[in-house]
């Protein structure tokens, strides 16, 4: 926020919604974050390391409530887009941006690497969204709805196959 504000002399509202566009906003950012996670678990079907990296993750998360979950979710998701999108991209671009976020969803070992391709084109079309609508709205719910649905079935050892 404090970039923001220093870059821009101030934070609007702006920046987070225009009301006329609200309704296609939300629809775009559930839309978008539904499409990105049935990727993963269609990706998680063929893409054999995949199984492995979410059993990792299942285990470094640990159980977690509904609540705790969604809590996370929105916490990550609004946090990221409003330091990614909103602060960074103004100042880098769309590029450097993306391969910041790649870079910082990255892991210890060559299992994460999918996880690392997967937020590269996830943050390419986070950063579309934001360039195209001219606010984080899109970006947030996609985000959000991305991260809660991940954590979800991290949670609850969900990682079977549709």
């Amino acid at each position: 926020m404090l970039w923001i504000g220093l870059r821009d002399g101030g934070i609007t509202a702006d920046l987070f919604v225009r009301a006329p566009s609200l309704p296609l906003d939300l629809a775009l950012g559930v839309g978008g974050g539904v499409v990105v996670a049935l990727s993963w678990q269609l990706i998680a079907r063929f893409v054999g390391p995949v199984g492995a990296l979410e059993r990792e993750l299942a285990a470094r998360i640990g159980p977690l409530t509904t609540s705790e979950a969604l809590g996370l979710a929105l916490l990550s998701g609004v946090g990221e887009e409003l330091f990614f999108r909103g602060a960074m991209q103004p100042s880098l671009g769309l590029v450097g941006t993306t391969l910041l976020f790649a870079i910082v969803h990255s892991g210890p070992s060559k299992i994460y690497l999918v996880w690392t391709l997967f937020a590269l084109l996830g943050g390419l079309g986070l950063g579309s969204l934001f360039e195209w609508r001219q606010n984080l709205m899109a970006p947030i719910v996609a985000h959000v709805a991305v991260n809660a649905i991940g954590l979800g079935r991290l949670s609850r050892g969900s990682l079977e196959r549709f």
